[in-house]
């Protein structure tokens, strides 16, 4: 498991969290604060900040019942969520269709919300083991990549999916990630890689091919549930997860079901938050329902209520554990 920043540590970095969150990335720690000023008193910004994955509202969209247009002015009126990650299979054939996409600008302006990421499907393997394939996979995101640049989106999100020996799949996925993200950076954006089944669902595997991409523009988005790396192997989540956390430039909250106290039934959501928390991360945290037991509306209300929850009890740890330090009570 990798190293964590300690709760005092922690602490420092919640004032600096919002220019994190505008990049996508994890923020620096923020300067001291004056001797004098007790700790008590202090400010604090959010540990982090809450955002709507569009696949939450997959039944509605794919039933027709939700137009795409409407998507981000549904999060800020229906749920006052003001951040929206984006699937590309709601707007497959307008990546290049100037006047939609600023027809979504437009509507995002609108109802105040910033436009994240997109999650890219079915645009081929990015590790193909046929060299011609693995190219043409690597070009057909470059139009989501200049999607997102005009969206205003930090990232775009893609899978690392190939074929071969674990070895082999990573000099596959390598060399189709480091094209692209060469690509992405000559335009500002990030190449996000979320565990996504098959050996992405490995965080030590998938650790491995962002650390052999080595690029600060290549990192990763861990998503709390698709850790099935096939039929008879479930990857320990909570290892995943930390495994892949020191690359996170987004992270999903993915959730199925609720108790009659609002704590999620298949995640121990304080054990993952108290991960993401704890590896300095200060970025946006995506609600991705994707639960039957719930409305698709009530199962985003719940996560948010979840994730609120714990949002102030992770605060006030922090800082009680800076209370704590000589000097500072």
């Amino acid at each position: 498991m990798p190293d964590v920043c300690d709760r005092r540590t922690a602490l420092k970095w919640t004032t600096a969290s919002l220019a994190a969150a505008a990049l996508g990335t994890v923020a620096a720690p923020a300067a001291p604060a004056a001797a004098d000023e007790p700790p008590t008193t202090r400010p604090l910004r959010p540990l982090f900040d809450l955002s709507l994955a569009q696949w939450s509202l997959h039944r509605a969209l794919h039933a027709g019942t939700l137009d795409h247009l409407d998507f981000a002015g549904t999060a800020a009126e229906r749920f006052g969520i003001h951040a929206v990650e984006y699937v590309n299979s709601f707007f497959k054939d307008k990546a290049t269709d100037a006047a939609y996409l600023a027809d979504m600008n437009r509507r995002a302006a609108d109802a105040n919300v910033r436009q994240l990421l997109i999650m890219v499907d079915g645009e081929g393997r990015l590790g193909d083991p046929d060299d011609d394939a693995r190219t043409r996979a690597v070009e057909a995101h470059y139009k989501w990549v200049d999607a997102a640049k005009t969206l205003g989106c930090h990232s775009i999100r893609v899978n690392a999916a190939s074929a071969g020996t674990p070895d082999e799949q990573r000099a596959h996925s390598r060399d189709g990630l480091r094209r692209l993200t060469e690509f992405a950076a000559a335009r500002g954006i990030n190449v996000i890689v979320e565990n996504h089944g098959g050996l992405s669902s490995d965080g030590s595997w998938l650790a491995s091919v962002i650390r052999a991409v080595d690029h600060p523009r290549c990192g990763t988005l861990p998503d709390f549930g698709n850790f099935r790396v096939s039929a008879d192997v479930e990857y320990d989540r909570y290892r995943g997860v930390a495994e892949l956390m020191p690359f996170a430039k987004a992270v999903s909250a993915k959730s199925y079901a609720f108790d009659e106290r609002g704590d999620e039934t298949t995640i121990d959501y304080r054990r993952m938050m108290s991960i993401v928390v704890d590896a300095g991360y200060r970025g946006f945290v995506g609600i991705e329902y994707e639960g039957s037991a719930h409305p698709e509306d009530d199962g985003i209300r719940l996560t948010k209520t979840l994730l609120e929850r714990l949002r102030a009890d992770l605060t006030k740890s922090l800082r009680d554990a800076d209370a704590k330090v000589p000097g500072r009570s």
